[in-house]
């Protein structure tokens, strides 16, 4: 295996468990919950998850700011998007770049979020993807 190879199997473990535990929640044993995770009362497990539009929003607020600066490789699965999630990250960049020449990089970073987060609400509005078999 080459060392590019190796380098996108690792960032591809690394977005998985990032994933896994942006929606399942990560923690230490007996680990007390935090505001941001409360448990529900009884028998049942925690009720903190995250959402596909949230989790949506994460990723490609994540990649878009790593492309702003030119930090990323390979294609949208080496990123761990859909096939429709891309075509927003697309979006997004081409925003921020524009956005970035005009205003700087806050006004560009504060677009990312606000673009990332509306289109990804679009996109899982009904909890599913809105765009086909390839999501």
């Amino acid at each position: 295996m080459t060392k590019a190879g190796a380098r996108r199997k690792g960032a591809a473990l690394g977005l998985a468990l990032l994933a896994a535990c942006s929606a399942g929640g990560c923690g230490e044993p007996g680990a007390r919950p935090s505001p941001a995770h409360p448990t529900v009362t009884g028998n049942s497990p925690s009720a903190a998850t995250t959402s596909p539009a949230r989790l949506c929003t994460r990723i490609i607020a994540y990649w878009s700011r790593r492309a702003l600066t030119g930090d990323t490789y390979g294609d949208y699965q080496s990123m761990g998007l859909s096939d429709g999630q891309y075509e927003i990250l697309r979006t997004v960049v081409e925003a921020a770049r524009a956005e970035r020449e005009r205003a700087g990089d806050e006004a560009a970073g504060r677009l990312i979020d606000r673009r990332a987060r509306t289109a990804c609400e679009e996109r899982y509005r009904n909890g599913e993807p809105t765009g086909g078999p390839w999501g």
